[in-house]
């Protein structure tokens, strides 16, 4: 299990969490064993932009297209599940993502933003992510998210309806943050992990 280092994201809080949910993980920079590795995990904080810099950097973006081709599992966490859209726009920026997943990255029409705080989903019935954990609450921080549409999504509202994780092939994404939301992220960490075997 890798924790793709590209010079941002809750690297160190991802790696412990998933540590604490029984994976073997390291955090690295290294290619061939974001390449190798049984599941890749792409963190992300802060704004899309920077982290499509920061990625496209150190050629994670190739990465995980390849992983995504070659049937190799992926979980994006917050910024890092938007950027495997095709594009997000902050601030009247467009920016490509890797876009393993249809979808254009907007900002949230809510009264108050950042969304930030515990919140309920609605996982799709059948999801494996969230088996156990269908009624629980995961911890938000974010402004921006993709607009429900697609199928294998999880829906939240804040303001309106925004799509909260995504399980898609091998793609797996959340916009919440797991490893900050107890024992529901374990849980959550856990049923992926067990998805890879």
């Amino acid at each position: 299990m890798v924790v793709l280092d590209y010079g941002s994201g809750n690297l160190r809080s991802a790696e412990r969490a998933l540590d604490r949910a029984g994976a073997d993980v390291s955090v690295t920079a290294d290619l061939d064993q974001a390449r190798e590795c049984d599941g890749l995990v792409v963190p992300g904080v802060g704004a899309f932009a920077a982290c499509m810099e920061g990625i496209r950097a150190v050629g994670g973006d190739e990465v995980v297209r390849e992983r995504v081709e070659a049937g190799r599992p992926v979980l994006g966490i917050c910024v890092g599940m938007q950027v495997l859209f095709d594009r997000g726009d902050e601030h009247g920026v467009v920016t490509d993502g890797i876009g393993v997943l249809p979808g254009r990255v907007v900002r949230l029409h809510a009264r108050i933003l950042p969304h930030m705080g515990w919140n309920t989903v609605r996982p799709p019935s059948g999801s494996t992510l969230f088996a156990g954990v269908e009624n629980e609450r995961f911890y938000f921080v974010h402004s921006y998210a993709i607009a429900p549409g697609g199928k294998g999504e999880t829906v939240t509202e804040h303001g309106n309806p925004f799509v909260s994780a995504v399980e898609r092939g091998v793609v797996a994404a959340t916009q919440f943050h797991p490893e900050k939301s107890g024992a529901a992220g374990l849980k959550l960490l856990g049923n992926w992990l067990r998805s890879l075997s």
